[in-house]
């Protein structure tokens, strides 16, 4: 290609530079580099003229120009000619120096051009440079960035001409006013400088290696005269930065002597800028070369500046706030440490004894850095450093804590922790570890992901963590960490929620013997919560095992084999699976165990006193505290020393906190426990600390209880009666009777004084424990039964004064629990209690549990419901005891007429309580009861229950059985109580129909015995009855009923008064007993019933449907009743049409009444599975009557009065169903097919969505479609009737109707169904009636169902091929509309039939189709578009290896918009041209291109359409005409995906022509093509047509 075709490609390109859309002119710009790979030369030069003849040009776009050659300069400039270069260079600079104002952009461009010249060619570059420094003038500031960039991206090329450069800038710097020139100057000096020292420090590789730095010694100085002693003085503070920037490097150029002269005025003259500037970064940069500079030439002067130096840097690093700032100024900050150890040392630590955070925390970096950059120069500073850390060690900040840590961890990495006052670092990291969360209350900043990673007490762990593990020479160490653990637990709180594998690690590697006893009694207690601190109990079992050497020689084989039993224990478990209690036990046992095995006084006593000594430290861990009173108890009871356990035990009761409900629990148990050995003593401290003035408020006998409100006075008492609760309950069952009135209840009651009001409900609770707890353990005595306990009364009577103090409407605490437990113990003991004491225990219990608020739901709380359960049995074991006192008939019926009230309570949960109750107590008694004579007495009330509740008479029929009644004699049978006696199973049993059929019978003796009359009275009364809330006696009523009716008749009137009255009616049991009484009227009186429930309204409520379902019972009465309604709903139209005040506006349909409510009507009776019979019988009626029901009611509305009814919300009793028309019957439709045996169908309805699109509109047809297609799957043989049936609606006068059954009749059609059952014909002939339909919808399904013999009968469409042709071949003419679905669905058809009609029959239509059906390639519709393509491909698939030149014309021809549209937007489209064009490829004569089609547009292959038709154009080239006729075009569909789809299909077409075919390219006429598309509307177009003009290059 002639240079001139390069030159018209660019020149192209160039044109539009000036598009609007930046990923345009993007891509112009990369079409340009494109071209400039291959060609760099010519495009340079085209740029360049283009650029020189445009002088009006934009200057944005005279940039991107300019960027585009440089880009192709940074790849190509190797290949640039002298001329050439220097052409372009003298073009850069007239763009960079065209304006004097600063246009960045435009400037920076030429300026990238000039320095990536300069890479190749420096010397004409520089030479075009020196020209625009002109002596006395002051330079273009792009002039001055072009050279400071030059100076660093080729240093070795600019350096030799820096003394020129700098003879011609430096006379000019005092002209320079402007903070931008001088920015511009500073930048330039900082570069040069930078460039001079990349060349002296890389001398073996420079051109000149002769080169010193004296030879810039001079100029550098001068400038530096002027930047710092004048322009640094500016008040513009991007400027003062500036020239800070560049006297960094410029201070290495200097002249030793120079920069010795200058560092008194340059230092304080830097460092007085920290107070102008907040941004101090580059400040600390190059001050810090500086620096380096002065202490490379060994300056003295350094010295003196030393301290102001470190003053200034040390203020910035304790205000750094970025952290990569702070380390670099950390470093600046050390520089000096090297040379002047002792003078920094000496800044640096007397401000460690300030209280200023920011400056210790700064100082504390320092001294960090210090230790680690300088570690030889400090070696003999250790101890001084050492020394000065005291104070910062009691620094309470946390931010100065985290500083602290960091800094002893670069200590122990250095040794300083071996020298004396190491140990002292080690404690101090121990007790932060220890830190509760509470100690830490400074928030994390917005940057922390994990608030608790960065905390005082996680830097610690990690830190000794990473000491103990990694530092050498840390057995001393541990050693001292081990110390300060201990100092911890003796003296403070236990370390909680710490890294416990780091402690138990020291512990391991070093055991001090003296110490093992605080070991021991602080494992024991950590490990009673296991899972805290990262699993702290196994690591606490661990080290015991391994201390037990240590702690008692005795110990090791018991705890080699218990430990591990625990071990396994908490593996078997987690934190929210372990049982406390349980797991508690297990360790107080194991403690219980080695305190036999070691059966040492000295050393028992011992470890007593060391978990005494621990109390105080686990004041913030409740649970904890309290497990440790246990262990006390524990280790108490085994000591054999009396005066220690007393002395324990008073000091116990001296120092508790009885504030603490947790501590006043374990202060109880550690007592109860001890109690088990030690009863006479314990019992004696406590009535000694009883005995002491404790309660008042003045100074006492022990002084401990000065001042003390009256509430903790209270807690005082609580703790004491609880402790005296434990010791009862503990003690031994042979010594404790001995014990309770004399010493534990004496002192519980006479100094507790329990008749006067108690306020506090802890000292109640405490009360009541401690005497349940003393109830308990006298019934659990061996000689209960002959111990006669006076004060049985007066504690039952203060019982009960506590119950009833209690709120009766809500339950908060255990009291009632407990005091009807405590009651429940009392009442086996003698002596027994009198009458009147009894009735007012039942009374009050029963009054504080009946009166409560429903039992509460799970998730009300399961504590709360917890609490109501265990309160309930505690109510039901007073009960059973009470009356196991009196075994009898009379007790068991003062028992009933306790309940009695309850029984008959309006409230259901108290009903329900006390019938629990009742049956509780019947059971009870018949399971205790032994009869030998006939003394049973019936009790009133319980006969009255039994008539109520039909569950109640179960007790009575099971006590009938087992006592004979009174004054008869044994042998006496009554027929009727015998019969009643039958049917006590089916009133237990929980099926309602049943218990329904029970009843019935016992009411049909009532019914036998009725006199005549009284029906119509009793009747009425019954139906009164109905609405009783009492369910009972509701469904008592409808058994009446029923039987009534069954046994005397009735009169049609009653359906009336018996709907009214089941609105009245509570609970569903009243609704079968109704529907059997409407199912007798209407076998008497069946059309009058009917009519009757049809006049109830709409929307049906709950009971009027159930009385419709009633009258499917019977068989012969369904199929009467479904005559009746079909006729109803037959007889009006189906809807009326009201015309809107709005003329112009489509008429509303609403539907009629009465045919709505049979609709209705139909549903409720055929959901009656009693109807199937009935069904099976009318199935053709039915089905074919509710099809045309639903296509006539789609889109019909309600009347307006149900509408509002609809708005407004059904009421609850309303039936909960759609009254929607269509909806209706709809769902009316679908319970026929359920009702006649037709599952499967309804069920592929549900799964399809067929039912809901038959609701609809829009896809009503489709799903009558799918509802043909489950019938011809599931229920073949009940076509043929319904066909029949069927046969008359095509000439319907509603044209929903039509179309529902031609959609459903066109897919039977679809199955071979129609084939098997002899349908086939009646079927065609049917829709063939129907192909002249005035409707579109019907004469497009009626092409549907003729294609659908394609797939149920394959093998008949030979037979009828030219009928089925004739009909597709018809309908793509159908109509006007070029749109026309008629034309779509022949289509459709066409390419399901082509396959199995006769060759001949298709050839004479095969152009036809072809011609009529090329206009819908490019159709706007997506549909037309995939149905013309895919039947494109199945013509060609029909016409392989017999293709008539005149259809092979059409498939060249339809080639390029089948390869156009494999782009298209939609995936059908695309996926249709991928089978057409693998069908036309062997209809091409071409293997490699048929190929191609096959190997590449597989389906579900992944496409790269650029590859794909390159290569198919590499193929077509040789097959098509000319190329010199291809042109680019536009298409109609998708238009920008159009044009660049055939953009890139022209492109590959020209690029794959062969060497013979090259005459025929026309790259002239492609161009301008593609200028054309260059101004196309869419960018997409614009863009592609960019990318092509820089891809044809390759033609050249």
């Amino acid at each position: 290609m002639a240079e001139s075709s390069i030159k018209k490609l660019a020149s192209t390109l160039l044109d539009a530079i000036t598009d609007k859309d930046p990923l345009v002119q993007e891509q112009v710009c990369s079409a340009l580099c494109s071209l400039g790979e291959v060609r760099p030369v010519e495009t340079l030069r085209t740029c360049e003229e283009y650029l020189r003849q445009h002088d009006k040009l934009a200057h944005p776009y005279r940039a991107a120009v300019l960027r585009a050659m440089e880009r192709v300069l940074n790849s190509r400039a190797s290949e640039l000619d002298k001329d050439t270069a220097s052409t372009i260079i003298l073009l850069a600079s007239s763009e960079m120096t065209k304006t004097k104002d600063l246009v960045w952009d435009w400037q920076q461009a030429a300026s990238g051009v000039l320095v990536a010249v300069g890479r190749q060619f420096i010397s004409k570059v520089m030479e075009e440079l020196l020209r625009r420094l002109q002596p006395g003038t002051l330079p273009h500031c792009a002039v001055l960035h072009t050279l400071a960039s030059l100076s660093v991206a080729n240093a070795f090329g600019v350096v030799p001409f820096l003394p020129s450069v700098l003879s011609s800038l430096l006379p000019v710097l005092g002209m320079a006013k402007q903070d931008t020139v001088r920015v511009a100057f500073c930048s330039a000096l900082q570069r040069f400088s930078e460039g001079a020292l990349e060349y002296l420090a890389n001398l073996d590789r420079a051109p000149d290696p002769t080169v010193r730095k004296d030879a810039f010694a001079a100029d550098i100085f001068s400038a530096y005269d002027v930047l710092f002693h004048q322009w640094l003085q500016s008040r513009e503070a991007k400027l003062r930065l500036a020239v800070v920037e560049a006297l960094g490097p410029m201070s290495h150029l200097l002249p030793s002597e120079r920069l010795e002269e200058q560092l008194p005025k340059l230092l304080p003259g830097i460092l007085a800028l920290y107070k102008k500037h907040s941004e101090t970064f580059y400040l600390s940069k190059s001050l810090g070369q500086i620096l380096e500079a002065a202490v490379s030439v060994g300056s003295r002067t350094l010295e003196t500046q030393l301290d102001a130096l470190l003053a200034a840097l040390h203020s910035q690093v304790g205000g750094s706030a970025h952290l990569s700032m702070g380390k670099s100024k950390l470093g600046w900050t050390a520089q000096p440490s090297c040379s002047l150890p002792d003078r920094l040392l000496a800044f640096l630590l007397p401000r460690l004894d300030t209280s200023n955070e920011r400056i210790r925390v700064g100082t504390l970096q320092v001294v960090r850095h210090v230790i680690n950059s300088a570690a030889a120069q400090m070696e003999d500073k250790k101890p001084f450093i050492l020394s000065s850390m005291r104070l910062p060690l009691l620094d309470t900040n946390s931010k100065v804590k985290r500083a602290v840590v960091q800094v002893i961890s670069a200590m122990a990495h250095h040794g300083y922790l071996e020298q004396p006052g190491g140990e002292v670092m080690i404690e101090y990291i121990v007790q932060q570890c220890a830190l509760p969360p509470e100690q830490e209350p400074e928030k994390p900043g917005p940057s922390s992901k994990d608030p608790k990673a960065d905390s005082v007490r996680a830097v610690s762990v990690r830190t000794l963590y990473l000491v103990s593990t990694t530092v050498d020479r840390m057995s001393h160490v541990s050693a001292r960490a081990l110390s300060a653990w201990d100092l911890l637990l003796g003296r403070a709180r236990p370390p909680r929620q710490v890294l416990w594998p780091c402690r138990c690690s020291l512990w391991a590697r070093l055991v001090l013997p003296a110490q093992t006893w605080l070991h021991a009694a602080f494992l024991q207690v950590v490990s009673s919560s296991p899972y805290l601190g990262d699993g702290r109990g196994v690591a606490a079992l661990r080290l015991l095992s391994v201390l037990h050497p240590n702690i008692h020689p005795l110990l090791g084989q018991h705890w080699e084999t218990t430990v591990p039993l625990l071990l396994g224990y908490l593996d078997e478990h987690t934190e929210e699976t372990l049982p406390q209690e349980e797991w508690e036990e297990k360790l107080l046992m194991f403690l219980q165990d080695t305190l036999a095995i070691v059966s040492d006084n000295t050393w028992i006593c011992q470890l007593s006193l060391e978990l005494c000594r621990q109390l105080p430290c686990y004041d913030e861990a409740p649970q904890e505290k309290n497990f440790l009173y246990k262990c006390i108890g524990t280790t108490l009871g085994a000591a054999s020393s009396k005066e220690v356990v007393r002395k324990h035990l008073q000091e116990l009761l001296e120092t508790a906190r009885y504030q603490e409900e947790a501590e006043r629990e374990g202060l109880a148990c550690c007592f109860g426990i001890c109690a088990i050995s030690h009863l006479e003593d314990t019992l004696a401290q406590l009535e000694d600390f009883v005995r002491s003035e404790v309660f008042r408020k003045s100074i006492g006998i022990l002084n401990i209880f000065k001042d003390r409100s009256e509430n903790e006075v209270e807690k005082v008492k609580s703790a004491l009666v609880l402790c005296y609760g434990h010791v009862a309950a503990r003690a031994p069952q042979e010594l404790v009777l001995a014990k309770v009135e004399s010493d534990i209840l004496r002192n519980i009651c006479q100094h507790f004084n329990t008749k006067v009001g108690i306020t506090d409900p802890a000292l109640k609770l405490c009360l009541v424990q401690s005497v349940c707890m003393v109830s308990r353990a006298i019934c659990s005595s061996t000689q209960a039964g002959s111990f006669h306990f006076t004060r049985k009364a007066e504690l039952v009577a203060q019982m009960m004064e506590l119950i009833r103090a209690e709120p009766p409407d809500s339950l908060r605490t255990p009291i009632r629990k407990k005091a009807m437990l405590t009651c429940t113990y009392l009442v086996s003991v003698e002596p027994a209690l009198d009458e009147q004491a009894q009735v007012d225990v039942i009374r009050s219990c029963l009054h504080s549990v009946m009166a409560l608020l429903p039992e509460p739901k799970e998730e009300d709380g399961g504590c709360q419901k917890s609490l109501y359960l265990e309160t309930l049995h505690a109510l039901e074991g007073l009960l059973t005891s009470l009356l196991q006192r009196n075994m009898t008939p009379q007790g068991l019926q003062i028992m009933i007429e306790h309940l009695s009230p309850w029984i008959k309570s309006p409230r259901g949960h108290e009903r329900a309580r006390a019938l629990g109750l009742s049956a509780l107590l019947l059971r009870h008694f018949l399971e205790q009861l032994r009869v030998s004579v006939s003394t049973w007495v019936p009790s009133p009330d319980a006969a009255a229950c039994g008539t109520h509740d039909p569950e109640c008479e179960l007790p009575s029929c099971r006590t009938a059985r087992s006592c004979r009644l009174s004054g008869f004699s044994r042998d006496y049978r009554d027929d009727v109580a015998e019969r009643l006696l039958s049917l006590k199973d089916g009133l237990a049993h929980p099926d309602p129909t049943i218990l329904f059929h029970t009843c019935h019978s016992i009411g049909q003796i009532i019914a036998k015995r009725l006199p005549p009359d009284q029906l119509i009275s009793l009747l009425l009364t019954m139906f009164e009855a109905l609405g009783d809330p009492e369910k009972n006696c509701s469904r008592a009523a409808t058994v009446m009923i029923n039987c009534l009716l069954q046994e005397r008749g009735g009169v049609p009137e009653i359906v009336s008064v018996l709907r009214s009255k089941l609105q009245e009616a509570q609970g569903e049991h009243v609704l079968p007993a109704a529907q059997h009484s409407v199912y007798l009227l209407a076998t008497q009186h069946c059309a009058a019933v009917v009519s009757s429930l049809l006049g109830s309204p709409l929307p049906l409520d709950s009971h009027t449907s159930m009385l419709w379902r009633a009258l499917a019972v019977e068989p012969r009465l369904a199929a009467q009743v479904l005559g009746l309604l079909l006729e109803k709903m037959s007889r009006d139209v189906p809807f009326k049409e009201t015309r809107a005040f709005l003329l112009g506006r489509t008429p509303d349909r609403v539907a009629t009444l009465l045919p709505l409510s049979a609709t209705c009507a139909l549903f409720e009776v055929l959901s009656t599975p009693a109807a199937g019979p009935a069904v099976l019988e009318l199935y053709p009626q039915l089905f074919v009557a509710l099809l045309l029901r639903v296509s006539c009611t789609v889109g019909v509305q309600l009347p307006r009065n149900l509408q509002a009814q609809e708005r407004r919300g059904a009421s609850p009793a309303l039936a909960a169903r759609n009254l929607e028309p269509c909806s209706s019957a709809v769902d009316t439709l679908r319970a026929v097919l359920l009702r006649s045996g037709s599952e499967d169908v309804a069920q592929r309805m549900d799964l399809e969505g067929g039912w809901e699109l038959l609701r609809t509109s829009a896809g009503h047809e489709e799903g009558a479609t799918r509802l043909a297609r489950a019938m011809a799957e599931h229920a073949g043989p009940r076509l043929p009737l319904v066909l029949k049936t069927l046969a008359c609606t095509h000439s319907s006068a509603y044209e929903n109707q039509k179309v529902t059954t031609t959609a459903f009749l066109a897919e039977l059609l679809n199955s071979n169904v129609a084939n098997d059952l002899m349908l086939l014909d009646s079927l065609l002939e049917s829709l063939a009636a129907r192909q002249k339909d005035t409707c579109a919808s019907v004469r497009r399904l009626v092409l549907r169902g003729l294609a659908n013999l394609a797939s149920g009968c394959p093998d008949k469409v030979r037979a009828h091929g030219p009928q089925l042709l004739t009909a597709m071949i018809g309908g793509l003419d159908d109509g006007d509309n070029p749109h026309s679905p008629v034309a779509l669905e022949a289509m459709l058809g066409l390419a399901r039939l082509v396959h199995l009609v006769e060759a001949w029959d298709l050839r004479s239509g095969l152009l036809h189709v072809a011609i009529r059906i090329r206009p819908f390639f490019d159709s706007e519709k997506m549909e037309f578009r995939t149905a013309s393509i895919s039947l494109f491909g199945h013509l060609n698939k029909v016409c392989h290896g017999d293709c008539e030149d005149v259809f092979l014309e059409q498939v060249v021809g339809g080639l390029a918009p089948l390869l156009l549209h494999l782009q298209d937007p939609q995936a059908a489209v695309a996926s249709a041209c991928r089978f057409a064009l693998r069908m036309c490829g062997p209809n091409l004569a071409c293997e490699e291109l048929s190929a191609a089609f096959q190997k590449h547009l597989q389906e579900g292959r992944a496409l790269h359409f650029g590859e794909f038709l390159n290569t198919t154009c590499k193929h077509l080239a040789a097959l098509t005409r000319p190329l010199s006729r291809c042109t680019i075009s536009q298409t109609s569909w998708a238009a920008s995906a159009g044009r660049t789809s055939e953009l890139l299909h022209h492109w590959f077409l020209v690029l794959h022509a062969e060497p013979r075919q090259q005459p025929q390219v026309d790259l002239d006429q492609l161009i301008s093509a593609l200028q054309i598309l260059l101004k196309d509307p869419a960018p997409e177009v614009r863009t592609r047509a960019a990318e092509a003009l820089g891809r044809l290059v390759k033609l050249a």
